[in-house]
């Protein structure tokens, strides 16, 4: 099938870790069929992606300049900007692929998931923008709603960048959650810094609630019924009771990417002149989490925290 007889875009995936993985089988169940590469090694990589959804069509690539080639749009679920750069920048990286392309074709669109700095993503969309002749386009689209929401196709994805970008965005990703452009380059992780800000100070209420009610004599699982039906009651409480209330911080979403988050946050407070009173005080106790060993277990660790201060 050609680039132009394509009725559905043709979406790559690079990043295929606990929320990648799942995105990738909805967006080849959905478009018919995505193309993955990854550092790992193909058969282990596509028996994980087949095995959980066998109806799922996808390609493998050995490059991201293959992806680059080959896709309207390719998605990149990677941890931070250095490993975004990474996949863009070289000759196997996507831009030079990009440079590959028909050109009649439409631009490749970079879709940007990863959690990052909102000036950096800026900087770096002019600068592709710029080096590559606007072959590239970027979009930043953080996500959240962890890896149940991953799997379910449940997703908040936050979007930023130009209309038509984030509308060829919104299309591509839809059988992952709901997309939603909110401004441009930067605005999504801009929403989603303060999504951390939320979610990092309710998990740590969270923890410090269950040790003071469990030190009270209180049955914190009973406690927690009852004030999740109140002003109390969050997503979170709703995924992470059962963790807390059982002590169980085993990996799963880990407490180091809120502190990577919130340093996110941070550079927004100063961008923006904000004079934050939460942020650094959660910053710092994140830092305490991390440095104290406790950074790769679930976020909430943060009852075994604040216990064992």
């Amino acid at each position: 099938m050609t680039h132009q007889d394509r009725t559905a875009p043709l979406v790559g995936v690079i990043g295929l870790g606990a929320m990648g993985a799942p995105m990738a089988r909805h967006l080849a169940v959905s478009h018919g069929r995505a193309a993955v590469t990854a550092r790992r090694p193909r058969d282990e990589v596509m028996t994980e992606l087949l095995l959980g959804s066998p109806a799922a069509a996808i390609d493998w690539h050995d490059a991201p300049a293959s992806l680059g080639r080959a896709c309207d749009i390719v998605l990149l679920m990677v941890p931070d900007l250095p490993q975004v750069i990474e996949l863009l920048d070289g000759p196997a990286g996507l831009a030079a692929g990009a440079a590959d392309r028909p050109r009649d074709a439409d631009p490749l669109l970079v879709v940007v998931g990863s959690t990052c700095s909102a000036p950096g993503i800026q900087e770096l969309g002019q600068r592709l923008e710029g080096a590559t002749g606007g072959r590239v386009h970027l979009v930043d689209a953080p996500v959240s709603g962890g890896e149940d929401g991953a799997i379910a196709g449940t997703l908040s994805i936050m979007m930023g960048g130009t209309e038509d970008d984030c509308a060829r965005a919104t299309r591509a990703l839809a059988p992952c959650g709901t997309p939603v452009r909110l401004g441009p380059l930067g605005a999504g992780e801009v929403a989603k810094a303060c999504n951390q800000l939320v979610v990092s100070a309710t998990i740590l209420a969270l923890g410090e609630a269950t040790v003071l009610a469990e030190r009270s004599g209180i049955d914190v699982g009973q406690m927690w019924d009852l004030l999740g039906h109140g002003y109390a009651s969050s997503r979170l409480l709703d995924t992470r009771k059962d963790k807390l209330v059982g002590r169980d911080d085993s990996p799963s979403g880990a407490a180091k990417y809120l502190l990577k988050d919130l340093g996110c946050g941070l550079e927004v407070a100063e961008s923006t002149a904000t004079r934050a009173a939460l942020l650094p005080a959660l910053h710092e106790t994140f830092t305490e989490i991390v440095d104290s060993g406790l950074g790769d277990r679930d976020m909430a660790v943060t009852r075994r925290f604040v216990a064992e201060r």
